[in-house]
């Protein structure tokens, strides 16, 4: 055959590839239902047919994810009767509440209403502004989503950069102006198509500055602009992502950690909503001010300027940006009844949350039976109250006032806009989580995969810790998040109680970096939002990603050996663990 034909061929096998892994892959791993013990090897076939499917999406992932419902049952690993109720467990609902919470507060607007808030208080200094991008994505997503975050944010990123540098455009073809083209006349860095693009060089000043500036210092001063642009586009997933992991329901993972300990000990009732918020907020703040540092020394933000006030013509741009930001603000008009409703429950659902069993101190749920009340009750009855409170002030002259118009009731919530706004995907993509971890317990699996990883047990815990987070970290690369956490939890689990080890102490460092994916676009949907911007190259995502997982390595490192030792008595093999040793 000539290159012609191979290379046909080679295109339309790639048209295919996916049918091509559904039908080899179950023939691929045939051998492990022969060659290895029967329940165990029958388990592990399902569970690398999951993990192939999870990793090149060949099925969509929660279709994968309903794979142990047939699966399982027919194979003789579990009953179905065990098997379904998995899938909506009450961690389950707990996490369903924080996603109907997250589309009320977007119904009203209150997220934008925070962001423009937080951006006046920071200021527009390219640093200063940074951080505030990253505080305020942090901040919303430990409650809304990461991608609903990133989609939100990426839009004022936008407007305030162009109100700082003009037009992207122009910006491009300045940064690859030559020398030979030094003197042409009245050479500008943005383009004059519109008021907003002339921000930074508008007025007689703006225009006497731009023809004393040769070609060679507006290159590099495009260079620069260029630099910080990128900085904007690249913080607000990655602080996204970060800020995910300060709250149970701010990612899967976290909550895929709460139901694979109450499967595999029931006893351990260490990690809740408040306890999790207690060890990880700090972590958190830790990581994102690393994080901060780290971006604004590399895109140019971080100089002389982050403390000095300079009159000179970036100030000039950075007074009109703020006026934007505020002008942005002002528009939103003051504080509405539904907004401050909606305030007011999602403060209510936090509180509550928290104080429910923070363990540190006593509780509100030692007033109900032991044991009765948890988070997911919690996130429920604050929710369900969204769908009876009323969006509009109530008045009572209204039912003494007969001229009055009559008005249509209108609660905070809608059940039509929860059902848009749900990613019921992700929903099931948890159960088949559970039900995998579920179908690793009973048949074995864990406990004879944990019997190969001897070697481990020569390495100090603290080298191991460091080492799981680092791998988990980078197999998240690749694969989405939860089905990363959902494949290795049980083995982790298996190795700690192998090497006598406080499962907490290798669970929730690799929990916590599962969510460390900053270095390919495709690494998680707030990545791939920034990137198709057009703002970004890959090899920026890297170079950046790679020592965001350095330092986010690090971070976990200390956490969990510092304050995480104390607060979970890590340092202690604990009785619920003991109850739990299969080997």
């Amino acid at each position: 055959m000539d290159m012609e034909t191979i290379s046909t061929f080679a295109k339309k096998l790639w048209c295919v590839k996916k049918q091509l892994i559904i039908f080899l892959t179950p023939l691929i791993f045939l051998p492990l239902l022969f060659g290895l013990p029967e329940k165990e090897g029958k388990c592990l076939y399902v569970v690398l047919l999951m993990a192939v499917f999870w990793c090149t999406e060949a099925l969509p992932l929660a279709v994968t994810a309903m794979l142990p419902v047939c699966l399982f049952p027919t194979m003789g690993i579990l009953q179905s009767k065990i098997v379904c109720p998995q899938y909506f467990l009450d961690t389950n609902f707990l996490f369903l509440s924080g996603l109907v919470m997250a589309s009320a507060i977007e119904e009203w607007g209150l997220h934008r209403r925070i962001a423009l808030k937080v951006l006046k208080i920071v200021g527009v200094k390219p640093a200063w502004l940074i951080l505030g991008m990253m505080i305020t994505s942090a901040f919303l997503s430990m409650w809304l989503s990461n991608t609903a975050t990133t989609a939100m944010m990426l839009p004022i990123a936008n407007a305030i950069l162009e109100s700082l540098f003009g037009d992207l455009a122009t910006l491009k073809e300045n940064c690859k102006l030559k020398d030979e083209t030094e003197g042409l006349p009245q050479i500008k860095l943005h383009a004059l198509s519109s008021e907003k693009q002339m921000l930074s060089i508008d007025g007689p000043d703006g225009m006497e500055w731009s023809n004393r500036r040769t070609t060679e210092e507006i290159r590099t001063e495009s260079e620069y602009q260029m630099k910080v642009w990128k900085g904007f586009m690249i913080c607000i997933p990655y602080a996204a992502s970060i800020g995910g992991t300060a709250t149970l329901t701010g990612t899967a993972p976290n909550l895929i950690l709460i139901g694979q300990l109450k499967s595999y000990f029931p006893e351990c009732d260490l990690i809740n909503f408040g306890s999790w918020f207690a060890f990880s907020f700090p972590l958190m703040v830790l990581f994102l001010i690393l994080s901060w540092l780290w971006i604004s020394f590399l895109y140019g933000g971080l100089n002389t300027r982050l403390c000095v006030r300079k009159q000179d013509e970036r100030a000039q741009a950075e007074r009109k940006a703020q006026a934007v930001i505020e002008d942005d603000y002002r528009k939103l008009g003051p504080i509405n009844f539904a907004e401050g409703a909606i305030g007011f429950f999602f403060i209510l659902f936090a509180v509550l949350l928290f104080t429910r069993d923070p363990k540190f101190v006593t509780g509100w749920s030692k007033f109900f039976n032991k044991g009765y009340v948890s988070d997911a009750t919690t996130g429920v009855i604050i929710v369900s109250i969204l769908f009876i409170f009323p969006s509009q002030k109530p008045s009572l002259s209204w039912w003494f006032d007969s001229r009055a118009s009559n008005t249509s009731y209108v609660p905070l919530l809608s059940w039509r806009k929860a059902q848009e706004c749900v990613p019921w995907n992700i929903i099931l993509l948890l159960g088949g989580g559970f039900a995998m971890a579920k179908g690793c317990e009973e048949s074995g699996l864990a406990a004879w995969l944990g019997s190969y990883l001897q070697p481990i047990a020569q390495v100090p815990p603290a080298v191991a810790v460091m080492f799981i987070t680092a791998f988990v970290a980078c197999f998240t690369e690749f694969a989405s998040n939860t089905a990363t956490i959902i494949i290795f939890l049980p083995v982790i689990a298996e190795l700690a109680m192998f090497v006598n080890v406080n499962p907490l102490y290798f669970m929730i460092p690799a929990t916590i970096g599962c969510s460390f994916a900053f270095m390919l676009p495709v690494s998680t949907p707030p990545n791939s939002i920034a990137f198709a911007s057009g703002h970004l190259l890959v090899k920026d995502m890297v170079k950046t990603g790679f020592v965001m997982n350095i330092l986010g390595i690090l971070s976990v490192s200390l956490a969990i050996n510092t304050w995480g030792r104390a607060m979970f008595s890590l340092e202690t093999y604990p009785d619920w663990a003991h109850d739990n040793v299969t080997l």
